[in-house]
């Protein structure tokens, strides 16, 4: 019978320790929301046409760590004629800024206008939706608002079912 050796690991060669590590990303955390970016211009973000659409991201942690509310993400979407249909677990706040549409939740059509508030819940098995402009030509866009710890760890499905008529390819 053939004997089995174990070896020790030893821990890795750096003079921080994982305590001190993780209290130093928490004081920073702590100083970015104290000191970080407070205004954050439309003129300093671009609109971009992705699979759901027209959109402009004004908060996304990933994108822009300086702002002191790094855990969001919020943006604009412009409804020109219709989004494209995606499904996730839901857990988003929409605010109407302009215009008249409507979304289609799991095959149920909400109207909405300027002033309402649309509410994606969060569902187990995902909100399957897609928003349209009621009056193609006419403006009508909605902010989103997405908090990223909760989102993360309750909305990891995403599935992209149509694509935005707008869209037309690349890696976006």
């Amino acid at each position: 019978m053939a004997e089995r050796t174990r070896s020790a690991s030893r821990e890795p060669e750096s003079s921080a320790k994982i305590y001190d590590v993780h209290f130093k990303a928490r004081e920073e955390f702590a100083n970015r929301m104290m000191t970080g970016q407070l205004l954050v211009k439309s003129s300093e973000r671009n609109w971009e046409i992705s699979r759901q659409g027209k959109i402009k991201h004004y908060i996304s942690p990933k994108l822009w760590p300086e702002t002191a509310f790094h855990d969001w993400n919020v943006f604009i979407h412009d409804i020109v004629q219709q989004s494209g249909k995606h499904r996730h677990q839901g857990g988003i706040v929409l605010f109407v800024i302009e215009g008249r549409g409507y979304t289609v939740v799991d095959g149920v059509r909400q109207d909405w206008k300027k002033g309402d508030l649309i509410l994606l819940p969060l569902k187990p098995g995902g909100v399957e939706h897609q928003h349209f402009n009621a009056e193609p030509g006419k403006p009508c866009k909605w902010l989103a608002t997405i908090y990223m710890p909760v989102h993360e760890q309750v909305c990891p499905l995403v599935q992209q079912i149509e694509t935005s008529p707008l869209y037309s390819g690349g890696n976006t």
